[in-house]
């Protein structure tokens, strides 16, 4: 693997680990909030974004190579409501979203075909990741101030498990 690829999986990795405590941040706001369902949506989302990151770290332990670690940013934040929380989501998807692509646009300039092929499972992923904050952001329009409406889409966060990827190459 050639450095700039390397590196920049590394910070990849480091990103990863960001929005894992964003959303651990964010699940403690919904939680303090009332919003018990929210919370645990919150919470899967932060167990998942630290499957992608171990996914790739163990990738580059496969490939020998080493993993520069960086110090986290600060991920607390205050939001206005529950809509703010998914707007502010969607953004921080969209951030991923533009980092993956471009994480995979050198691999293939490194012509590191592995890389790529690896890379497209996280491709992939950001899609459902996007789309998922959209619909939730759909419904939190919808409801409005709606307080019956907030607590039924509380109920159905409530309702998310995680369940581990099942990432190419590692499985």
């Amino acid at each position: 693997m050639n450095q700039e690829l390397s590196q920049a999986m590394s910070d990849q990795i480091n990103k990863e680990y960001y929005s894992a405590f964003l959303y651990l941040s964010m699940a403690n706001w919904c939680s303090a909030e009332g919003f018990k369902g929210a919370s645990n949506w919150m919470y899967a989302q932060y167990q998942e974004e630290l499957a992608h990151a171990q996914g790739l770290y163990q990738y580059m332990q496969m490939r020998s190579e080493p993993v520069n670690f960086k110090s986290i940013d600060d991920p607390s934040g205050s939001w206005d409501n529950l809509l703010d929380v998914f707007k502010k989501t969607l953004a921080h998807e969209q951030f991923v979203t533009e980092s993956i692509n471009n994480l995979a646009s050198v691999a293939m300039r490194a012509n590191d075909h592995a890389a790529y092929i690896f890379l497209q499972w996280y491709v992939t992923e950001q899609v459902e990741e996007e789309g998922n904050a959209n619909d939730l952001i759909d419904k939190l329009t919808l409801a409005a101030d709606n307080t019956n409406a907030l607590l039924n889409i509380d109920d159905q966060l409530a309702a998310r498990v995680f369940a581990a990827p099942v990432i190419p190459y590692l499985e």
